[in-house]
């Protein structure tokens, strides 16, 4: 079987906590990479929110990519599936950008709207 478009979504998705990542660090000369939880602990304003957002998008992949692979495996309509991951990762993009700016209202109805497209994945193929 060939890779799908929601196939490369799953891959791209992986690299979201990246994203995060690189927002908490960059600038910073002081990352102790010996001791990194520690220094994650010190931080504050919005690099300490991209440690969250990081940490949750760790959280949500599991699920997402059961869905994804649990929909090729059962045979979802590739087009919906292929358009519903896209909106998944669109959804994560603008998640870790609201949670980065503090705007916890906005950030947990996105959140919220990406774990219903998520369960609307998972339940595709059935």
């Amino acid at each position: 079987m060939k890779p799908t478009f929601a196939w490369w979504i799953l891959l791209a998705s992986f690299f979201l906590p990246l994203v995060c990542a690189g927002i908490a660090k960059a600038g910073r000369r002081d990352y102790d990479n010996a001791n990194p939880r520690e220094w994650e602990k010190a931080l504050g304003g919005y690099r300490s929110r991209a440690v969250a957002a990081m940490n949750n998008t760790f959280e949500a992949l599991p699920f997402f990519a059961a869905a994804v692979i649990g929909a090729h495996v059962f045979g979802a309509p590739q087009a919906r599936l292929d358009l519903l991951a896209a909106i998944w990762l669109a959804l994560r993009l603008v998640y870790i950008g609201l949670y980065v700016s503090d705007r916890a209202a906005a950030r947990s109805l996105v959140w919220m709207a990406g774990f219903a497209v998520t369960v609307w994945i998972f339940v595709l193929g059935v």
